[in-house]
Protein backbone atom coordinates (compact mmCIF):
# COMPACT_ATOMS: atom_id res chain seq x y z
CA UNK A 1 0.00 0.00 0.00
CA UNK A 2 3.06 2.26 -0.24
CA UNK A 3 1.53 4.31 -3.07
CA UNK A 4 -1.89 4.69 -1.42
CA UNK A 5 -2.46 8.07 0.20
CA UNK A 6 -4.96 10.90 -0.07
CA UNK A 7 -4.37 14.38 1.32
CA UNK A 8 -7.98 15.29 0.62
CA UNK A 9 -9.35 12.30 2.54
CA UNK A 10 -6.94 13.04 5.40
CA UNK A 11 -8.20 16.62 5.50
CA UNK A 12 -11.72 15.21 5.91
CA UNK A 13 -10.56 13.23 8.94
CA UNK A 14 -9.63 9.81 7.53
CA UNK A 15 -5.92 8.98 7.41
CA UNK A 16 -5.52 5.85 5.31
CA UNK A 17 -1.80 5.67 6.10
CA UNK A 18 -2.65 5.26 9.79
CA UNK A 19 -4.77 2.29 8.80
CA UNK A 20 -1.86 0.71 6.97
CA UNK A 21 0.40 1.27 9.97
CA UNK A 22 -2.15 -0.39 12.24
CA UNK A 23 -2.29 -3.44 9.96
CA UNK A 24 1.48 -3.82 10.12
CA UNK A 25 1.39 -3.60 13.92
CA UNK A 26 -1.34 -6.20 14.35
CA UNK A 27 -0.24 -8.70 11.70
CA UNK A 28 2.03 -10.76 14.05
CA UNK A 29 -0.73 -10.83 16.69
CA UNK A 30 -3.28 -12.05 14.18
CA UNK A 31 -0.97 -14.74 12.85
CA UNK A 32 -0.30 -15.96 16.41
CA UNK A 33 -3.92 -17.16 16.51
CA UNK A 34 -3.77 -19.28 13.38
CA UNK A 35 -4.87 -22.89 13.68
CA UNK A 36 -5.17 -25.66 11.07
CA UNK A 37 -7.79 -24.59 8.56
CA UNK A 38 -6.71 -20.98 8.11
CA UNK A 39 -6.13 -20.13 4.46
CA UNK A 40 -4.10 -17.10 3.47
CA UNK A 41 -3.12 -14.25 5.76
CA UNK A 42 -4.17 -10.75 6.75
CA UNK A 43 -4.96 -8.39 3.89
CA UNK A 44 -7.38 -10.34 1.72
CA UNK A 45 -10.92 -9.25 1.00
CA UNK A 46 -12.36 -12.19 2.92
CA UNK A 47 -11.03 -14.45 5.64
CA UNK A 48 -10.91 -18.08 4.49
CA UNK A 49 -11.13 -21.16 6.65
CA UNK A 50 -11.31 -24.85 5.67
CA UNK A 51 -12.80 -26.76 8.63
CA UNK A 52 -11.80 -30.34 9.34
CA UNK A 53 -15.07 -32.26 9.22
CA UNK A 54 -13.54 -35.73 9.31
CA UNK A 55 -15.66 -38.10 11.37
CA UNK A 56 -18.67 -35.80 11.42
CA UNK A 57 -21.92 -37.22 10.07
CA UNK A 58 -23.74 -33.90 9.64
CA UNK A 59 -21.65 -30.82 10.49
CA UNK A 60 -23.57 -27.79 11.73
CA UNK A 61 -22.16 -24.26 11.81
CA UNK A 62 -23.01 -22.18 14.87
CA UNK A 63 -22.50 -18.42 14.84
CA UNK A 64 -22.47 -15.68 17.45
CA UNK A 65 -22.00 -11.92 17.43
CA UNK A 66 -21.73 -9.42 20.26
CA UNK A 67 -19.94 -6.38 21.58
CA UNK A 68 -18.55 -5.12 24.85
CA UNK A 69 -21.12 -2.43 25.61
CA UNK A 70 -20.35 0.46 27.91
CA UNK A 71 -17.52 -1.40 29.63
CA UNK A 72 -15.52 0.36 26.93
CA UNK A 73 -15.86 3.55 28.95
CA UNK A 74 -13.78 2.00 31.75
CA UNK A 75 -11.02 1.17 29.26
CA UNK A 76 -11.05 4.77 28.05
CA UNK A 77 -11.02 6.25 31.55
CA UNK A 78 -8.09 4.03 32.56
CA UNK A 79 -6.40 4.32 29.17
CA UNK A 80 -6.00 0.55 29.19
CA UNK A 81 -7.12 -1.14 25.99
CA UNK A 82 -5.24 -4.46 25.90
CA UNK A 83 -7.89 -6.62 27.60
CA UNK A 84 -11.17 -5.28 26.23
CA UNK A 85 -10.70 -7.46 23.15
CA UNK A 86 -10.77 -10.56 25.35
CA UNK A 87 -14.24 -9.49 26.45
CA UNK A 88 -15.38 -9.17 22.85
CA UNK A 89 -14.20 -12.67 21.94
CA UNK A 90 -15.60 -14.14 25.16
CA UNK A 91 -19.08 -12.78 24.57
CA UNK A 92 -19.21 -14.55 21.21
CA UNK A 93 -17.43 -17.86 21.84
CA UNK A 94 -19.08 -18.48 25.23
CA UNK A 95 -22.43 -18.30 23.44
CA UNK A 96 -21.26 -20.69 20.73
CA UNK A 97 -19.97 -23.30 23.17
CA UNK A 98 -23.42 -23.36 24.82
CA UNK A 99 -24.54 -25.34 21.78
CA UNK A 100 -21.57 -27.68 21.98
CA UNK A 101 -19.81 -26.06 19.02
CA UNK A 102 -16.05 -25.55 18.94
CA UNK A 103 -15.20 -22.02 17.76
CA UNK A 104 -13.31 -22.00 14.46
CA UNK A 105 -12.68 -18.37 13.65
CA UNK A 106 -13.40 -14.81 14.72
CA UNK A 107 -13.70 -11.42 13.01
CA UNK A 108 -13.70 -8.01 14.71
CA UNK A 109 -15.11 -4.58 13.92
CA UNK A 110 -13.60 -1.46 15.48
CA UNK A 111 -15.24 1.92 14.92
CA UNK A 112 -13.22 4.92 16.08
CA UNK A 113 -13.23 8.68 15.87
CA UNK A 114 -9.57 8.69 14.84
CA UNK A 115 -7.32 5.79 13.91
CA UNK A 116 -4.53 5.68 16.47
CA UNK A 117 -2.37 2.73 15.31
CA UNK A 118 -0.85 2.15 18.74
CA UNK A 119 -4.25 1.98 20.42
CA UNK A 120 -5.69 -0.22 17.67
CA UNK A 121 -2.76 -2.57 18.25
CA UNK A 122 -3.58 -2.67 21.98
CA UNK A 123 -7.20 -3.55 21.27
CA UNK A 124 -6.27 -6.27 18.77
CA UNK A 125 -3.72 -7.70 21.22
CA UNK A 126 -6.65 -8.48 23.52
CA UNK A 127 -8.70 -9.92 20.67
CA UNK A 128 -5.80 -12.19 19.72
CA UNK A 129 -5.40 -13.32 23.33
CA UNK A 130 -9.12 -14.14 23.47
CA UNK A 131 -8.82 -16.16 20.29
CA UNK A 132 -5.86 -18.11 21.66
CA UNK A 133 -7.77 -18.82 24.87
CA UNK A 134 -10.73 -20.14 22.86
CA UNK A 135 -8.57 -21.99 20.31
CA UNK A 136 -9.97 -20.16 17.31
CA UNK A 137 -8.35 -18.07 14.59
CA UNK A 138 -8.63 -14.34 14.03
CA UNK A 139 -9.12 -14.35 10.26
CA UNK A 140 -10.06 -10.75 9.58
CA UNK A 141 -11.65 -7.55 10.72
CA UNK A 142 -12.43 -3.93 9.95
CA UNK A 143 -11.28 -0.67 11.49
CA UNK A 144 -13.48 2.26 10.48
CA UNK A 145 -12.76 5.91 11.20
CA UNK A 146 -15.87 8.01 11.90
CA UNK A 147 -14.71 11.65 11.97
CA UNK A 148 -17.50 14.02 12.86
CA UNK A 149 -19.62 11.13 14.14
CA UNK A 150 -17.48 9.96 17.06
CA UNK A 151 -15.05 12.02 19.19
CA UNK A 152 -11.41 11.35 18.29
CA UNK A 153 -10.70 9.29 21.42
CA UNK A 154 -13.88 7.19 21.32
CA UNK A 155 -14.25 3.75 19.84
CA UNK A 156 -16.66 0.84 19.75
CA UNK A 157 -15.86 -2.82 19.42
CA UNK A 158 -17.88 -5.78 18.17
CA UNK A 159 -17.12 -9.25 16.90
CA UNK A 160 -18.45 -12.28 15.12
CA UNK A 161 -17.50 -15.94 15.51
CA UNK A 162 -18.36 -19.23 13.84
CA UNK A 163 -18.05 -22.69 15.35
CA UNK A 164 -18.86 -26.24 14.30
CA UNK A 165 -20.54 -29.26 15.89
CA UNK A 166 -21.85 -32.57 14.60
CA UNK A 167 -25.64 -32.43 14.63
CA UNK A 168 -25.93 -35.46 16.89
CA UNK A 169 -23.72 -33.72 19.48
CA UNK A 170 -25.61 -30.42 19.68
CA UNK A 171 -26.36 -29.37 23.26
CA UNK A 172 -29.91 -28.06 23.17
CA UNK A 173 -31.63 -29.14 26.39
CA UNK A 174 -33.68 -31.90 24.79
CA UNK A 175 -32.20 -34.49 27.17
CA UNK A 176 -32.81 -32.45 30.32
CA UNK A 177 -34.68 -34.25 33.07
CA UNK A 178 -35.60 -33.76 36.70
CA UNK A 179 -32.72 -34.68 38.96
CA UNK A 180 -30.02 -33.35 36.65
CA UNK A 181 -27.34 -31.52 38.60
CA UNK A 182 -26.43 -27.89 37.93
CA UNK A 183 -22.72 -27.01 37.84
CA UNK A 184 -21.69 -23.36 38.04
CA UNK A 185 -18.41 -21.97 36.71
CA UNK A 186 -16.95 -19.03 38.58
CA UNK A 187 -16.73 -15.63 36.91
CA UNK A 188 -13.88 -13.11 37.06
CA UNK A 189 -16.21 -10.28 38.03
CA UNK A 190 -18.86 -8.23 36.26
CA UNK A 191 -17.71 -9.59 32.87
CA UNK A 192 -19.28 -7.46 30.08
CA UNK A 193 -22.88 -6.86 31.10
CA UNK A 194 -24.68 -4.41 33.35
CA UNK A 195 -22.11 -1.63 32.98
CA UNK A 196 -24.63 1.12 32.40
CA UNK A 197 -25.92 0.41 35.92
CA UNK A 198 -22.38 -0.04 37.27
CA UNK A 199 -21.25 3.29 35.85
CA UNK A 200 -24.28 5.04 37.32
CA UNK A 201 -24.16 3.69 40.87
CA UNK A 202 -20.38 3.86 41.21
CA UNK A 203 -20.16 7.22 39.41
CA UNK A 204 -17.05 6.02 37.58
CA UNK A 205 -16.51 9.35 35.83
CA UNK A 206 -15.72 11.02 39.17
CA UNK A 207 -14.62 8.12 41.40
CA UNK A 208 -11.06 7.13 42.28
CA UNK A 209 -10.47 4.06 40.12
CA UNK A 210 -6.81 3.50 40.94
CA UNK A 211 -6.50 3.30 44.75
CA UNK A 212 -6.72 -0.06 46.56
CA UNK A 213 -10.08 -0.69 48.25
CA UNK A 214 -10.51 -2.70 51.42
CA UNK A 215 -13.96 -3.82 50.24
CA UNK A 216 -12.34 -5.42 47.21
CA UNK A 217 -9.61 -7.20 49.14
CA UNK A 218 -7.04 -4.56 48.31
CA UNK A 219 -7.79 -4.51 44.60
CA UNK A 220 -8.39 -1.28 42.72
CA UNK A 221 -11.89 -0.51 41.53
CA UNK A 222 -10.78 0.13 37.97
CA UNK A 223 -8.85 -3.11 37.56
CA UNK A 224 -11.69 -5.05 39.20
CA UNK A 225 -14.29 -3.67 36.81
CA UNK A 226 -12.02 -4.05 33.79
CA UNK A 227 -11.11 -7.69 34.56
CA UNK A 228 -11.74 -9.55 31.29
CA UNK A 229 -14.65 -11.91 30.84
CA UNK A 230 -13.67 -15.51 31.48
CA UNK A 231 -13.68 -17.74 28.42
CA UNK A 232 -15.17 -21.17 29.12
CA UNK A 233 -14.47 -22.92 25.81
CA UNK A 234 -11.59 -25.09 27.05
CA UNK A 235 -13.54 -26.02 30.19
CA UNK A 236 -16.54 -27.28 28.23
CA UNK A 237 -14.28 -29.10 25.77
CA UNK A 238 -12.53 -30.80 28.71
CA UNK A 239 -15.88 -32.02 30.03
CA UNK A 240 -16.89 -33.41 26.65
CA UNK A 241 -13.51 -35.10 26.26
CA UNK A 242 -13.95 -36.66 29.70
CA UNK A 243 -17.25 -38.17 28.60
CA UNK A 244 -19.49 -35.91 30.65
CA UNK A 245 -22.97 -35.87 29.13
CA UNK A 246 -23.84 -32.17 29.12
CA UNK A 247 -27.59 -31.73 28.75
CA UNK A 248 -27.76 -27.92 28.64
CA UNK A 249 -25.60 -24.81 29.12
CA UNK A 250 -26.41 -21.20 29.95
CA UNK A 251 -24.02 -18.28 29.52
CA UNK A 252 -24.93 -15.80 32.28
CA UNK A 253 -24.83 -12.44 30.52
CA UNK A 254 -27.18 -9.43 30.44
CA UNK A 255 -30.36 -10.21 32.32
CA UNK A 256 -28.49 -12.32 34.87
CA UNK A 257 -30.01 -15.53 36.20
CA UNK A 258 -33.65 -14.67 35.60
CA UNK A 259 -33.21 -14.08 31.88
CA UNK A 260 -30.49 -16.55 30.91
CA UNK A 261 -31.05 -19.70 32.97
CA UNK A 262 -34.62 -20.27 31.66
CA UNK A 263 -33.17 -20.26 28.13
CA UNK A 264 -31.48 -23.60 28.86
CA UNK A 265 -34.63 -25.16 30.33
CA UNK A 266 -37.38 -26.96 28.40
CA UNK A 267 -41.13 -26.86 29.04
CA UNK A 268 -42.08 -28.13 32.49
CA UNK A 269 -38.58 -27.91 33.94
CA UNK A 270 -36.99 -25.35 36.25
CA UNK A 271 -33.46 -24.79 37.48
CA UNK A 272 -33.43 -24.60 41.27
CA UNK A 273 -30.25 -22.80 42.34
CA UNK A 274 -29.05 -22.61 45.93
CA UNK A 275 -27.36 -19.23 46.41
CA UNK A 276 -25.38 -20.54 49.39
CA UNK A 277 -23.41 -22.95 47.20
CA UNK A 278 -21.15 -20.39 45.50
CA UNK A 279 -19.43 -17.19 46.62
CA UNK A 280 -20.84 -13.81 45.62
CA UNK A 281 -17.88 -11.70 44.56
CA UNK A 282 -17.09 -8.55 46.59
CA UNK A 283 -17.64 -6.26 43.59
CA UNK A 284 -21.34 -7.20 43.58
CA UNK A 285 -21.71 -6.40 47.29
CA UNK A 286 -20.17 -2.99 46.57
CA UNK A 287 -22.48 -2.31 43.63
CA UNK A 288 -25.55 -3.40 45.58
CA UNK A 289 -24.67 -1.29 48.62
CA UNK A 290 -23.72 1.84 46.68
CA UNK A 291 -26.82 1.71 44.53
CA UNK A 292 -29.21 0.41 47.18
CA UNK A 293 -30.23 -2.20 44.61
CA UNK A 294 -32.77 -4.90 45.56
CA UNK A 295 -31.32 -8.40 45.54
CA UNK A 296 -33.85 -9.49 42.90
CA UNK A 297 -32.56 -6.80 40.55
CA UNK A 298 -28.95 -7.85 41.14
CA UNK A 299 -29.69 -11.42 40.05
CA UNK A 300 -31.68 -10.06 37.11
CA UNK A 301 -28.74 -7.95 35.90
CA UNK A 302 -25.40 -9.50 36.85
CA UNK A 303 -23.73 -12.92 36.90
CA UNK A 304 -23.15 -12.55 40.68
CA UNK A 305 -20.10 -14.83 40.54
CA UNK A 306 -21.17 -17.52 38.05
CA UNK A 307 -20.43 -16.94 34.38
CA UNK A 308 -21.82 -20.23 33.10
CA UNK A 309 -24.18 -22.94 34.36
CA UNK A 310 -24.33 -26.50 33.01
CA UNK A 311 -26.85 -29.28 33.54
CA UNK A 312 -25.50 -32.83 33.69
CA UNK A 313 -26.65 -36.25 35.00
CA UNK A 314 -26.32 -36.45 38.79
CA UNK A 315 -24.13 -39.56 38.56
CA UNK A 316 -21.50 -37.56 36.66
CA UNK A 317 -21.29 -34.64 39.08
CA UNK A 318 -18.08 -35.78 40.79
CA UNK A 319 -16.33 -36.45 37.49
CA UNK A 320 -17.41 -33.07 36.13
CA UNK A 321 -16.20 -31.14 39.16
CA UNK A 322 -12.87 -32.95 39.13
CA UNK A 323 -12.40 -32.33 35.41
CA UNK A 324 -13.22 -28.65 35.77
CA UNK A 325 -10.84 -28.23 38.69
CA UNK A 326 -8.08 -29.85 36.65
CA UNK A 327 -8.91 -27.41 33.84
CA UNK A 328 -8.33 -24.46 36.18
CA UNK A 329 -11.94 -23.55 36.84
CA UNK A 330 -13.65 -22.65 40.09
CA UNK A 331 -16.63 -24.99 39.81
CA UNK A 332 -19.56 -25.50 42.17
CA UNK A 333 -22.54 -27.84 42.39
CA UNK A 334 -25.20 -25.15 42.65
CA UNK A 335 -28.54 -26.91 42.34
CA UNK A 336 -30.68 -29.25 40.30
CA UNK A 337 -33.38 -29.46 37.66
CA UNK A 338 -36.89 -29.82 39.10
CA UNK A 339 -40.42 -29.82 37.77
CA UNK A 340 -41.90 -26.36 37.34
CA UNK A 341 -42.77 -23.63 34.92
CA UNK A 342 -40.72 -20.70 36.27
CA UNK A 343 -37.53 -21.58 34.41
CA UNK A 344 -35.36 -20.63 37.36
CA UNK A 345 -35.84 -20.57 41.13
CA UNK A 346 -33.28 -19.01 43.44
CA UNK A 347 -33.27 -20.27 47.02
CA UNK A 348 -31.20 -19.50 50.12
Amino acid sequence: MKNSHSASYAAAGVDVTAGYEAVQRIKPMVESTYIPGVMGTLGGFGGMFAPDMAGMKKPVLVSGTDGVGTKLRLAMLLNKHDTIGIDCVAMCVNDIICGGASPLFFLDYIACGRNDPARIAEIVAGIAEGCRQSECALVGGETAEHPGVMPDEDYDLAGFSVGIVDEENIIDGKRLSTGDVLIGLGSTGVHSNGFSLVRKVLDVEHTDLTSPMEELGGRRLGETLLAPTRIYVKAVKALLKAGVDIHAISHITGGGFYENVPRMMTDGLTARIDLKTFPKLPIFDLIQRKGNIPERDMYNTFNMGLGMILAIPAVQAERALSTLTDAGENAYQVGSVVSGSDGVELVK
